[in-house]
């Protein structure tokens, strides 16, 4: 009896083990399908934000104006929206510079105003200026209420949807947050249904994943723990609050839809074309690859392309074999995979060309 209940509980561990494996590898096969499934269902949009608006002028004279005796109008529309205001000598144009683009927005709806008017002094810059303030934040209101109407996210608390709002003028990595966000809440949706989970709940949580990023009032606390705190706040559901402070790893994941979140953002934030990268970093990747490529031996020439997603390498053919090229193609590539960080993927293909040349007279 004990010898058959030994042998029957080890061929029991075996078949365990055995389904447990098969389990692991279809759940990788599934995962991936529906990332993928969920990934061709999405369109967006590419979206660059700036860090400066051009107004433009109908002529120079205006200048004269904006910058008022002893610079007094300047200095008044600098003081009264946080923007810098460059007057160059670029022609029939005023640069508005600042990190912030709702603060951009105002100056510049301010300066349309006041130059339509034609009368500009201090006093006059300062009443225009909050008028506007107004306006824009009427406007906040607006676009908050449109995105969760379209999104069909109901009984989102009013500040929420001004939060919402709000982040129409943010930009994080040079890609629109409200932009993100709507992709976000698109991409959890449609995985949550294919999970067979409340694909509303998910949406929610995907469209509220980033309100830490425009906080009214500076924190110490991470976008993330922020987020959190607020959606807590204004008495949002246990897994949204969850799924909002676990999407940067930062709290534990306590919901199925808190990984989902996860995974949308980073997905949104990976695809090509969403992030841009400031112009010296992105040449500075260029030249490593390239770099990085020639400092193998045989390596004539190195170049990246199609923006840094393939690097093609030529090899001298009388130094370097085909079985070379292969190897020498699999070093490169995990080079670049343990040595530098890349958004996507690089595809490296080494060329190996045996040319004979001859001329005749």
């Amino acid at each position: 009896m004990e010898s058959l209940k030994k042998e029957a509980q080890t061929q029991a561990i075996a078949v365990q083990q055995e389904i447990i494996d098969d389990a692991k590898q279809k759940a990788n096969k599934e995962a991936r399908k529906i990332i993928i499934q969920t990934i061709q269902r999405t369109a967006a949009e590419q979206a660059i934000e700036n860090s400066i608006t051009v107004f433009n002028l109908e002529s120079d004279e205006i200048k004269g104006q904006i910058i008022g005796r002893e610079g007094r109008n300047i200095r008044a529309l600098e003081a009264a929206t946080g923007v810098d205001l460059i007057v160059d000598d670029t022609p029939e144009a005023i640069i508005l510079s600042s990190f912030d683009p709702l603060r951009r927005e105002i100056a510049r709806l301010s300066l349309t105003r006041l130059v339509t008017d034609g009368r500009i002094h201090p006093a006059r810059i300062e009443e225009v200026v909050e008028k506007t303030r107004r306006q824009i934040e009427e406007q906040v209101m607006e676009i908050g209420d449109r995105t969760v109407i379209e999104l069909g996210i109901h009984g989102l608390h009013k500040e929420l949807v001004r939060i919402v709002g709000k982040m129409r003028f943010r930009s994080s990595y040079g890609q629109n947050l409200l932009m993100h966000s709507r992709e976000v809440a698109n991409l959890c949706g449609i995985m949550a249904s294919e999970l067979g989970m409340n694909p509303k709940l998910a949406k929610r949580a995907g469209l509220l994943h980033d309100i830490g990023k425009v906080p009214d009032e500076e924190s110490e606390l991470s976008h993330a723990l922020l987020g959190a705190k607020l959606a807590e706040k204004y008495g949002e559901n246990p897994a949204v609050v969850n799924a909002i402070g676990a999407h940067h790893d930062e709290m534990e994941m306590q919901y199925v839809i808190s990984p989902i979140v996860q995974a949308c953002d980073a997905i949104s934030g990976a695809r090509p074309g969403a992030r841009r990268e400031i112009m010296q970093q992105y040449l500075q990747r260029i030249k490593d690859l390239e770099n990085m490529a020639m400092a193998y031996q045989g390596v004539e020439k190195a170049y990246a392309i199609q923006a840094g997603r393939e690097l093609r390498v030529i090899v001298e053919a009388d130094k370097v074999t085909d079985a070379d090229s292969d190897r020498l193609s699999f070093e490169i590539a995990q080079k670049i995979q343990t040595e530098m960080t890349f958004p996507g993927q690089i595809r490296v293909t080494v060329i190996r060309e045996k040319r004979a040349v001859n001329v005749a007279r």
